[in-house]
């Protein structure tokens, strides 16, 4: 009887090392077939010995493939198992790998964008922005290693999660797992994009709606200020009581301050669901940027923003 063959951890390795180079030759013909194809490779070589089973197996990888580059891993996994099953004379036909991909690439790609573009790398984003925006490097290089280490963690264990369950990861996803799991990505991702406009979007509208002179001691009176060290204390001190509205006798109200009492970042809020909406409704994104642009800067020159 002959010994059974199995892939090695290092053989799995090296698909998950090749596999993140999925995309590395995409076509309009069969999309992510040829990064697929290459990722089997170091498999295939370990699991059929003949020149004819090497290219029978190559040329069933060069079917159509296409999903999202980080999910296509348990994919990947589960096809693994199947030519390893098929390798030591296990009945899998071509049409039963095939069939296995197309039905698993489908649910899994809608779980990818919101998970990944969606969730995961806004916040890294942000977190990084936000130290780098400190004048700190760790930030772009925060984001870079934990990108990557999420990123390459994900592709190795759930490409051994796929390998692992086989072929019955294919009855989880006709449930509502993916769905459920879908629904809940979309929710946190759509939370943080919320979270992150106020931050992200300024608008500022210079209108001015009102001019009113202050009384006496609603200001500070520079003329008035002791000179020396103690006229800069008593200034500090007179700024700290009255606030940013004591350094002007005209307190002067803006179109923007009503609208930042009444809702703070409601202009931003309501320029990111415009947006939104113009998206839904199919307008280029290029045409919104060249508007955004073109409304700036009219409002600068008119003087209204």
């Amino acid at each position: 009887m002959a010994e059974e063959i199995k892939l090695s951890q290092k053989d799995r390795m090296a698909v998950a090392w090749r596999h993140q180079f999925l995309q590395g030759s995409w076509n309009y013909e069969r999309m992510q077939n040829g990064g697929w194809c290459y990722a089997m490779i170091p498999a295939i070589k370990k699991l059929y010995s003949t020149k004819e089973e090497q290219s029978a197996a190559l040329k069933r990888h060069l079917e159509f493939y296409n999903t999202h580059p980080y999910v296509s891993a348990p994919v990947i996994g589960v096809t693994l198992a199947l030519e390893e099953e098929r390798a030591n004379g296990q009945p899998v036909e071509d049409q039963a790998i095939q069939g296995v991909k197309v039905g698993m690439m489908g649910p899994l790609a809608g779980v990818g964008d919101p998970v990944f573009w969606f969730t995961v790398r806004p916040i890294l984003g942000a977190l990084g922005a936000s130290m780098a925006l400190g004048g700190s490097i760790v930030g772009p290089l925060l984001f870079f290693v934990l990108w990557n280490v999420i990123r390459m963690a994900f592709l190795w264990y759930t490409q051994e999660f796929g390998y692992n369950v086989g072929t019955s990861i294919a009855k989880d996803l006709s449930g509502g797992l993916m769905g459920k799991i879908t629904e809940g990505a979309s929710i946190l991702g759509m939370f943080i994009i919320g979270a992150l406009v106020q931050r992200w979007v300024s608008i500022g509208f210079t209108p001015v709606v009102s001019t009113v002179t202050q009384s006496e001691g609603a200001y500070i009176d520079w003329a008035s200020l002791p000179s020396g060290i103690e006229g800069v204390k008593a200034a500090f001190e007179q700024y700290a009581a009255l606030g940013p509205t004591g350094l002007n006798v005209e307190k002067v109200t803006t179109l923007q301050g009503n609208l930042d009492q009444l809702i703070p970042g409601l202009a931003a809020v309501l320029l990111t669901l415009l947006c939104c909406r113009l998206l839904k409704k199919n307008v280029s994104p290029i045409a919104i940027i060249l508007a955004l642009f073109a409304v700036g800067i009219a409002g600068r020159f008119f003087g209204f923003m």
